[in-house]
């Protein structure tokens, strides 16, 4: 079946990741992207802001056959020379010939051509509601919007979690997300290695995607972090609507503060919490994938200057090749290994990057092209941008 994909802020990394999941992914036009799929869960994907499906026939054919009562109606002209004007004309226009055929109807105006995520989630305009409808036009085709991503949860689990630092960074929900899914299509119960977990952003979305999350992290702090985090997802059911159905797969916890101490198997565990420097840990099978923010180094306000930049290159290129090479030799062939490693704003308003991928190469690891050229998550003038490299074991 074919969907349509409206992208994220950062496109290139919103593509990459349907890339990873779906098939015949083609860009139709900025921010926008079809693929090809069984089913979507829009609630799965951090890098696209709405899920629309094509319509199997014409607009108002469609509209006309929805249930009785009040029709609400929101129209997005992604078409090169969409406007306000011409958006809104198209949505009235529908309007009028079905009161004509004696249906209320309201519809819901925007302040461009297309609707923000915003006012269609809060209009209800995401599909669960069978009267209440946003239509995608883009050319002459037409969509119908199946899912919405859910701003509001992503806030709620990521600003109400019990422990937070901001002083070691704070990774979105979003992009734990996008890293995981960057992976590749993951059996329901897979298990999810993140060996740099920190307060445990990403081994919560894990969890959201019904995997196993396995982490680890060298500091006892951020252990404990994860672990308290870890606890008040499984008993806060507002954070999410799938947070109520973890139960049958979310079995228990296990944790350990010692780096020596591990479990015999993580099998009997949804959770796998343990104190363990990346480079030297012996992880526990079974790893299905590792997917983690590694070692970013110092945080910048400004950008650094040229030898400033130079330590923490060494110093963080360090850490991951280190963190690499110790995984090489205990994951299986073709396991997915993605990465976001930091690149640093230049006075030139490029980023500069680590420059590890050849020696990542040597290391057992096949780099993947989209790697090669450059993913950066970052928002406008970041001096410490997240450069996502997606490997998979020789």
């Amino acid at each position: 079946m074919k969907y349509l994909a409206i992208l994220g802020r950062q496109p290139e990394i919103s593509i990459a990741e349907l890339e990873a999941l779906y098939v015949d992914v083609l860009r139709q036009a900025p921010g926008l992207a079809s693929f090809v799929a069984d089913s979507v869960d829009i609630d799965k994907l951090g890098g696209s802001l709405k899920i629309a499906k094509a319509l199997d026939r014409k607009p108002l054919e469609y509209l006309q056959s929805l249930p009785e009562g009040k029709i609400t109606i929101g129209v997005s002209d992604y078409s090169e020379k969409a406007s306000r004007k011409t958006t809104l004309d198209e949505a009235l226009k529908l309007k009028k010939i079905l009161v004509r055929h004696g249906r209320s109807v309201r519809v819901v105006e925007s302040k461009d051509a297309v609707l923000s995520t915003a006012t269609s989630l809060h209009n209800g305009l995401s599909g669960k509601n069978d009267r209440k409808v946003e239509l995608i036009k883009v050319g002459n085709s037409w969509y119908k919007v199946i899912g919405i991503q859910d701003i509001d949860a992503y806030a709620r689990r990521d600003q109400a979690r019990p422990a937070r630092d901001a002083k070691v960074g704070m990774l979105p929900p979003k992009l734990a997300q996008i890293l995981i899914n960057l992976c590749g299509p993951l059996k329901v119960g897979a298990t999810i290695l993140d060996p740099f977990c920190g307060t445990g952003v990403l081994l919560q979305e894990a969890l959201l995607m019904r995997y196993r999350a396995y982490g680890t992290d060298i500091s006892e702090r951020m252990v404990e972090y994860s672990e308290k985090n870890l606890k008040w997802l499984m008993k806060s059911k507002s954070i999410h609507s799938r947070a109520a159905s973890l139960a049958p797969v979310a079995t228990g916890l296990a944790r350990s503060s010692s780096p020596c101490q591990a479990p015999d198997s993580l099998e009997s565990n949804t959770f796998w919490i343990s104190r363990g420097d990346a480079t030297s840990f012996q992880w526990v099978q079974p790893i299905d994938a590792v997917a983690c923010e590694g070692y970013l180094g110092k945080p910048f306000s400004q950008i650094p200057s040229d030898m400033e930049l130079k330590k923490q290159k060494q110093e963080c290129g360090a850490i991951i090749l280190g963190f690499l090479k110790n995984l090489a030799s205990q994951i299986k062939e073709g396991i997915p290994v993605v990465i976001a490693a930091p690149a640093w704003l230049r006075q030139d308003g490029a980023y500069e990057r680590l420059e590890i991928l050849d020696e990542i190469d040597k290391l057992g690891y096949n780099v993947n092209n989209k790697s090669r050229k450059g993913l950066f998550y970052h928002r406008e003038k970041q001096v410490v941008a997240r450069d996502i490299l997606i490997l998979r074991k020789k």
